[in-house]
């Protein structure tokens, strides 16, 4: 494998304190409408893993849509997750860039070969998201979209 098989941008994610306040923020400096907010799904839905424990963490999700790249807002709800490890260590900011990928598991491989582990997965209707402990490589976080059957 030759990196992660993408090379399409998808996503740009920040994590926020309070998502409706972000989003107020986010659309009045865009000139855009308010995004819905989305709740992920609970536990036995999304089979949420968070460095190799199941948690009940979810999250409120905006996305503004700028072509080809969303900016999706993240308001974590519960713990443990990656979304609130990076508010706590962190405060609001870039969290994470996404791709839409083929082949989760080779990809998983490829970069734990280059130090890259994953730190939390999970599913929602129609996919299922990875996100990977690339900030010491790249500074940012990765995460890894697929397409499945569920």
């Amino acid at each position: 494998m030759n990196g992660i098989g993408s090379q399409i941008v998808t996503q740009i994610a920040i994590v926020v304190h309070d998502i409706d306040a972000s989003i107020d923020r986010f659309s009045q400096i865009l000139g855009m409408e308010k995004p819905p907010v989305i709740i992920t799904d609970d536990y036995e839905k999304a089979k949420t893993n968070y460095r190799g424990q199941p948690t009940p963490a979810k999250a409120k999700l905006a996305f503004f849509h700028m072509g080809q790249v969303d900016i999706e807002l993240i308001e974590p709800i519960g713990s443990p997750s990656i979304w609130q490890e990076h508010l706590d260590a962190k405060g609001e900011g870039v969290h994470h860039i996404a791709f839409w990928i083929k082949g989760t598991d080779g990809v998983t491989h490829f970069l734990g070969q280059h130090g890259i582990e994953a730190v939390q997965q999970g599913h929602f209707t129609g996919g299922m998201y990875t996100y990977y402990d690339s900030t010491p490589a790249l500074g940012v976080m990765l995460e890894l979209l697929e397409k499945t059957e569920n």
